[in-house]
């Protein structure tokens, strides 16, 4: 039976950049993927970089952290990971919703002159960025190497050993369960996770925007790339992941309705993906019942992902994890 200092199940953004830091302080690790490394949420997710001010200081030390990690995997692998620091505008239709600190439909549009008549006012953030997560996949995967087992299920877990599917065994010091969606499916039906779906869309054409525009739940994402991202629904879906006509309309309409010049592009992909919630909407990072968990993202897992490896790969080695992670003890729900 192989031996590795961590297994690490699941190969989203979070579990490949946690088995880099891991492997980066001398670990040997391992990372079990079900399907393809950088498949799942992490492929369809839209990269945008905005800190959710209910994650607080969590979510500001991630994006901080962002640049760096950007360009060491791109001096490592040759990858460039999109990251730009664009800035977001948040639109409104709605006068009741205009703030003090807004701007109004007349700025927004000189701003942005893409954007839809009918919007009466917008709040500028121009901290907000964004990154290319298939990209950023994609240097992991080849900063990882050999390390990676894909297409491997497990169907059976212990605290230092794993059973997949075809019968074999990895042995671990220890096991991090990063399996997003699927970690309490069949692994941990105790942790706290569900399913919620996801759908996204891909299209092409003249760049409708220079940041990233976003109205409620629909945000239009444009890339240097000349691919434009829009997301992203949510749903309560179990765990379906197929491509619905109904969505992909919703998402056009609303993105329209914000970026007019929407209408003009070409959808070349849509695509669903299952993220991992929780009860309090919030991640789950470190200790539970013997096993290390970076698990719970939610709709942050890109944002999240250099800060959540970084925790995990100092509690494997022994270290002192962030103190940001504090809040986000997976423990708070026993």
């Amino acid at each position: 039976m192989e031996r590795y200092d961590a297994a690490i199940v699941g190969g989203g953004i979070i579990g490949l950049a946690t088995a880099w830091r891991a492997q980066q302080r001398g670990l040997r690790v391992c990372v079990i993927e079900r399907g393809e490394p950088g498949g799942g949420a992490t492929h369809a997710a839209a990269g945008v970089l905005a800190p959710d001010e209910e994650l607080g200081a969590l979510a500001a030390r991630s994006a901080g952290l962002w640049p760096e990690f950007a360009d060491e995997l791109r001096d490592s692998t040759g990858i460039d990971l999109g990251y730009t620091r664009c800035g977001s505008l948040l639109l409104t239709f709605d006068e009741a919703d205009v703030m003090g600190d807004w701007l109004d439909g007349d700025a927004c549009r000189a701003l942005e002159p893409g954007i839809s008549p009918e919007c009466v006012g917008g709040r500028l953030v121009a901290s907000d960025a964004q990154v290319d997560p298939r990209r950023a996949a994609q240097a992991l995967v080849s900063a990882l190497g050999g390390a990676l087992r894909p297409h491997s299920d497990v169907v059976e877990l212990s605290l230092d050993e794993l059973e997949l599917a075809d019968g074999s065994r990895i042995g671990a010091e220890r096991i991090v369960l990063a399996a997003g969606a699927w970690s309490a499916r069949r692994l941990a039906r105790r942790l706290p996770v569900r399913p919620v779906k996801g759908q996204t869309l891909r299209l092409r054409g003249p760049l409708p925007a220079t940041r990233i525009i976003r109205h409620e739940h629909v945000y239009v994402v444009p890339r240097a790339s000349g691919e434009t991202v829009i997301g992203a629904t949510i749903e309560d879906a179990g765990y379906d992941a197929e491509v619905t006509e109904e969505a992909t309309a919703a998402l056009l309409l609303g993105a329209r309705r914000a970026v007019p010049a929407v209408a003009e592009l070409e959808l070349v992909e849509a695509a669903a993906s299952l993220r991992p919630g929780t009860p309090d909407e919030r991640p789950l990072i470190g200790e539970w019942e013997g096993l290390l968990v970076a698990g719970g993202h939610y709709r942050n897992g890109i944002l999240l992902a250099p800060i959540t490896a970084e925790a995990i790969a100092a509690l494997l080695a022994g270290e002192e994890p962030p103190a940001e992670i504090a809040p986000f003890d997976p423990q708070r729900f026993d």
